[in-house]
């Protein structure tokens, strides 16, 4: 097999050193297990290099847990020799970075063997060996993400986030005030320059809403018929928020339960399927009578206990599901309901689409969206038939039924046939060994509130 990456011309590297002579700079980015953007920078010499040879990069980089540290049970560190693979460019990501004081630009990159092939462990190719099954089937995937998260302060309460003040009125907010405009006033600054930073990478963010808590917001991307690229985009607007926040002094939080008691952090995601003449198969007056709709989601439904750990895939993820906070607990469906696990938005008939509402915001976007199409094709190939679609409260009708806990979600991911014949099995046995080694350091830690219950009381 050839690298696609090594036939990208040095075009767009002279294109954009051209128009950019202030540029000194460039961060070449990949993103790890956890969605964690890692990588080297560079001088502005350097980037013609990049695109002719590529970089390198340990093999390991794809075996850390959430603070950073090789978890040797693996097999991608000391066993392998802690060896290098290397890493290509990827096409049309080359862009500024607008936060960065000295003129600084980013560019995305894969991993690949020594020898040219993807290298198994790389989120990014567990995603592209997923969607390469629909271009048999001659179909197109057009996706786009809604991504939620806190503007926090930069400084804690005994190790806890807070609000952070308002640039305007210098108060903290305390109320929920869903979809308020006056909120997106309060912080209008620091969203205004997020939104046109998205404009000047490139990313398709076409609005910003406030949510349902306390200095939270949403940015919704724009669909694109790509699924790769979607994901580069979801990866890099968690860049872009963290970075144009704390240039506004704010830190940001894209964990999934940051405060008990109010509603975490989701991350959904849209998907329509495209035929070669570019309609989209779900398109219909009566949505549950398409036959490609049902199966999909049958499929999808079928597969999401199993999908779990890659939706939900830290301890924290769990916290965030609860009825009064519109996160599903069971695999059900129904038409404009959003209590429900897969809604299907049914305000335009070329419009229809699966929004998947289950993800947290701590998920890695490729490995998230891996695993949801792979339920689609699934469920397409097999023809599966999903339950009726819910009408009203879900969770008034449906017991929770859905791994509400990590171990239990990479137990159903560990024994899923259908997601292995989907997910390398290699794979999915390196993210299940890094997960089980959090899980356990998490499991081994003692709690404020164990010794605040039982230090002097039993």
């Amino acid at each position: 097999m050839s690298v696609p990456l090594r036939a990208v011309q040095l075009n767009e590297a002279n294109e954009f050193l051209k128009k950019h002579p202030e540029v000194q700079f460039i961060d070449l980015l990949i993103a790890d297990m956890n969605g964690v953007v890692r990588g080297k920078r560079i001088e502005r010499a350097s980037l013609h290099k990049v695109y002719e040879r590529g970089i390198n990069l340990p093999a390991s980089l794809f075996a850390l847990d959430i603070n950073g540290s090789t978890v040797e049970s693996t097999g991608l560190g000391l066993d392998i020799g802690d060896a290098d693979r290397i890493c290509y460019p990827i096409p049309n990501t080359l862009c500024d970075e607008p936060w960065q004081k000295r003129p600084t630009a980013q560019l995305l990159m894969t991993m690949h063997e020594l020898e040219g092939e993807p290298f198994f462990a790389d989120p990014r190719e567990v995603l592209r060996q997923v969607v390469s099954k629909f271009d048999e089937l001659g179909l197109t995937i057009c996706a786009a993400f809604e991504l939620e998260f806190y503007l926090i302060d930069q400084e804690n309460v005994n190790g806890r986030p807070q609000p952070p003040r308002s640039p305007i009125s210098g108060k903290r907010p305390q109320s929920t005030q869903v979809y308020l405009i006056d909120d997106l006033d309060e912080y209008s600054d620091c969203l205004q320059d997020i939104l046109e930073g998205a404009k000047v990478q490139g990313i398709p963010a076409d609005a910003i809403v406030k949510e349902s808590a306390p200095a939270q917001f949403e940015v919704n991307l724009h669909h694109v018929a790509d699924p790769l690229k979607a994901c580069d985009y979801a990866v890099l607007l968690k860049r872009l928020v963290k970075n144009i926040a704390y240039d506004h002094e704010m830190d940001t939080t894209f964990m999934a339960k940051p405060y008990p008691g109010q509603a975490g952090n989701g991350l959904h995601v849209h998907i329509s399927l495209l035929d070669k003449h570019g309609k989209n198969i779900f398109a219909c007056e009566d949505p549950e009578q398409n036959a490609a709709l049902r199966h999909a989601i049958g499929g999808v439904l079928e597969t999401l206990p199993a999908s779990m750990a890659f939706l939900c895939p830290n301890v924290n993820s769990y916290r965030r599901f609860g009825a009064q906070f519109y996160v599903p607990n069971s695999p059900c469906w129904g038409l404009d309901n959003r209590t429900v696990a897969l809604r299907v938005p049914t305000g335009s008939s070329d419009a229809v689409r699966i929004e998947h509402r289950v993800a947290g915001a701590d998920a890695n976007p490729y490995l998230l969206l891996a695993a949801v199409l792979a339920g689609v094709h699934h469920g397409l190939t097999n023809q599966v038939e999903p339950n009726e679609p819910v009408e009203g409260n879900s969770y008034e009708q449906n017991e929770q039924s859905l791994p509400n806990n990590l171990r239990d979600a990479l137990r159903e991911l560990d024994d899923s046939e259908i997601l292995a014949r989907y997910i390398d099995p290699k794979y999915i046995d390196i993210f299940v060994a890094c997960k089980e080694s959090e899980l356990e350091e998490f499991e081994h830690s003692i709690s404020d509130l164990e010794y605040n219950w039982y230090l002097h009381t039993v």
